[in-house]
């Protein structure tokens, strides 16, 4: 079992040496990783963008750090941010490879949730020091993303050599390391995936079906609730489950479904599986009894038979 990152202030030995930093992908999370490696003392010197948007980005965050191509900024920086999406991760480092842009002795640092360190060994086989620092953070691609880098845990993972390096960049960009072994990077980057991207989608529909129900500000109540009822489940788990689920209220359950599928159908499948997956729980610890459980399972069981089999639907695909 690794131990606990201390919280000590850095011994100088351990603190990165002040270091020229370049971006490679100049997309929501790298410049504000540059900008806040730049508070701490690094100095940004170079970014690669192709997009509008990635250059509006870069001048906004990094002011008067030149935007040129991907080979310049591994020759100009001696710490290399490879913040680019994670299908493109792979063919990108073997081309810097290839192309002889990576150089011996170079901290390359991808940003992936997905990936641990395995993904930069032909960085590695050419002399780069690899590290994968995932932020666990939703990034808007402007100044607040700096500030939202306080106290937020990075996914760290990296040789044990570099581990008090990877550590203090970390810590130098206001975050908390948590290091996560190689082999579980895609069961945490799922994990993180199904709280807060599918967050995204629940909520967005909740407003959505709020308008439809006549509510004028679906943000405004929806606020308080939410922050309530995330607060629970942090501090509670599955004891902060509440609702017609958790309570086996099979005849609520069964309307809301009813409306759905009349005001909004696009919704009702992830409200079934949600369902299900509460159900589930709320039976596992004790918050349902089986009874109630039976009763409700019967409910989302007969609304999944009755959906249609049109393109799409479960005619397709399914047995």
């Amino acid at each position: 079992m690794n131990a606990p990152v201390s919280k000590e202030p850095l011994d100088a030995r351990d603190r990165p040496a002040r270091l020229t930093v370049g971006v490679v992908g100049a997309g929501r999370v790298g410049p504000a990783l540059a900008a806040s490696l730049q508070l701490a003392g690094h100095r940004p010197v170079a970014v690669s963008g192709v997009s509008d948007a990635s250059r509006r980005r870069a001048a906004e965050l990094l002011p008067d750090v030149p935007v040129v191509e991907p080979a310049e900024v591994l020759a100009r920086a001696e710490l290399v941010l490879l913040t680019v999406p994670d299908d493109v991760l792979p063919t990108l480092v073997e081309g810097l490879v290839e192309t002889g842009a990576v150089r011996p002795g170079q901290l390359l640092v991808h940003t992936s949730g997905r990936y641990g360190t395995r993904v930069l060994d032909p960085a590695l086989r050419a002399g780069a020091l690899p590290l994968a620092l995932h932020p666990a953070m939703t990034f808007t691609g402007t100044a607040v993303d700096v500030q939202r880098l306080a106290g937020c845990s990075f996914g760290v993972t990296a040789p044990e050599e570099l581990r008090l390096a990877a550590e203090a960049l970390v810590i130098e960009m206001g975050g908390e390391p948590e290091w996560i072994a190689e082999e579980s990077r895609p069961l945490y980057h799922a994990a993180l995936a199904l709280g807060a991207n599918h967050l995204v989608t629940l909520v967005a529909q909740s407003m959505e079906l709020l308008s439809k129900a006549g509510v004028a500000a679906p943000d405004r109540m929806l606020g308080p609730l939410l922050g309530a009822a995330l607060d629970n489940a942090l501090r509670s788990g599955d004891a902060a489950l509440t609702g017609p689920v958790a309570r086996g209220d099979a005849g609520t359950v069964a309307a809301h479904v009813g409306e759905l599928r009349a005001h909004a159908p696009q919704a009702v499948a992830g409200y079934l599986a949600m369902a299900r997956a509460t159900a589930d729980r709320a039976l596992a610890h004790g918050l349902l009894k089986a009874e109630q459980a039976e009763a409700l399972l019967v409910v989302l069981a007969a609304d999944q038979d009755a959906r249609p089999t049109g393109p799409g639907g479960p005619g397709r695909g399914e047995s």
